[in-house]
């Protein structure tokens, strides 16, 4: 037990070293400078920039700026003082409604159609040119013809991150179903298994962890898209938020907001991790 705990402990002390690291830098690179700088400076370009106009200063927040802003956001965030300011839980909350929304409206998709695919070589000869010619196309370009098509931005949002959710949990759903032992089948087969009970008892178990890595693929990749998503249609959602904040010159809250955003990806990302771990086995 004390062995494996002492990596463990070496991996914690590595990592506050390189944070303590990482802030000392900030820090040093976000000391104002004493260089003069012309008086007819705008104002609001002095702001953004972190300081006041005359005075040379950081282009980026310091450390001690990000604490107070963390602090306050934080300490409230489901403030709603109207459309333009609202509190950053809300924000994410918006956000992660679309993301799980289509996510599943995905996985409904993707799980049932990469069982076809996986478990028929016809199928898969059938369906394989139209998943290569839609698989590569950026879900940002779906944005106008679902904007056209659907004429809502919240519901266009969640079509975007339903096609950029598909495509990996139906790749790997397929990849997954196809490599199951073949004895295991041939052995339902013997027993008189069911098709659908086979489904559920021989294959989905064997393929599980390969349709896991292919949802925490599609999920990942779901929690990107919707910050740029937001950023185009607006309206609520935290990727707005960021968008609105660059807006109002408020570099600080736009850092701030990255770093929820890290944080609330991560957060996610475990989550399929855990899951991963407690559906594989071995042999």
């Amino acid at each position: 037990m004390k062995a494996r705990l002492k990596p463990v402990r070496q991996s914690i002390l590595l990592s506050l070293l390189l944070f303590a690291l990482l802030i000392g830098v900030w820090h040093l690179l976000t000391l104002p400078e004493t260089v003069a700088v012309a008086a007819d400076v705008d104002p609001e370009y002095a702001a953004l920039m972190g300081g006041v106009a005359g005075t040379a200063a950081s282009s980026f927040p310091t450390p001690g700026a990000m604490a107070d802003t963390i602090w306050n956001k934080l300490s409230d965030p489901f403030y709603d003082n109207g459309p333009n300011d609202k509190g950053i839980g809300i924000q994410l909350a918006y956000s992660l409604g679309r993301v799980l929304t289509g996510f599943f409206l995905a996985a409904l998709v993707a799980i049932p159609l990469g069982f076809l695919i996986g478990g028929s070589r016809v199928i898969y000869n059938a369906l394989d040119p139209y998943i290569q010619l839609l698989k590569p196309i950026s879900p940002l370009a779906w944005m106008p013809l679902a904007l056209y098509t659907i004429k809502d931005a919240s519901t266009s949002a969640v079509f975007v991150i339903f096609i950029c959710s598909l495509w990996p949990m139906l790749i790997n759903t397929a990849l997954g179903v196809a490599n199951v032992r073949r004895d295991w089948l041939d052995v339902a087969r013997t027993l008189e298994v069911k098709p659908l009970r086979r489904a559920f008892r021989v294959v989905l178990p064997a393929a599980a962890p390969t349709i896991l890595a292919g949802m925490r693929i599609s999920m990942g990749i779901a929690w990107l898209v919707i910050v740029a998503a937001e950023m185009l249609v607006g309206g609520t959602g935290v990727g707005y938020f960021v968008w609105n904040e660059w807006n109002n010159l408020s570099l600080t809250n736009v850092v701030f907001a990255i770093l929820m955003i890290g944080v609330v990806g991560m957060a996610l990302d475990s989550i399929f991790g855990v899951l991963g771990k407690r559906v594989d086995y071995q042999e």
